[in-house]
């Protein structure tokens, strides 16, 4: 949002938005929008769309990620914590992807890595 601030004000102040993006690069590096993106809202301000705020989308609004499913994720963890994303996500008849953000983002579970072969330490007297 803020990036969209200074891209109306650069649009307002008579700047194209190549020199937009080159000020956005330098002001944020890596994390400035890319110059597509900046072309698409200098498009929007010169065709009288004044908000910066993103347009209405159509499409169902994003549902599995509520508290409910969040506390039955981490149940079923508590339970068994060798269930799968697929397990859980046929379980509770959401998606991989709400289940991967729940259990990643929300509870903040970590894959811990299992090796099959341990490695053998030598001893000092051998």
């Amino acid at each position: 949002m803020e990036q969209r601030v200074n891209i109306k004000f650069c649009f307002k102040l008579g700047k194209t938005a190549t020199e937009t993006h080159e000020m956005l690069v330098k002001v944020y590096g890596v994390d400035a929008v890319s110059k597509k993106y900046v072309f698409e809202w200098f498009k929007r301000f010169r065709d009288g769309k004044e908000d910066i705020k993103d347009e209405p989308r159509s499409g169902r609004p994003a549902t599995s990620t509520t508290p409910d499913s969040i506390e039955r994720v981490r149940r079923m963890l508590a339970d068994d914590r060798r269930l799968s994303l697929r397990m859980i996500a046929e379980e509770l008849k959401i998606s991989l992807g709400s289940v991967s953000n729940i259990i990643h983002e929300h509870l903040q579970k970590r894959k811990e890595k299992v090796y099959a072969f341990p490695t053998l330490r030598k001893s000092s007297n051998v």
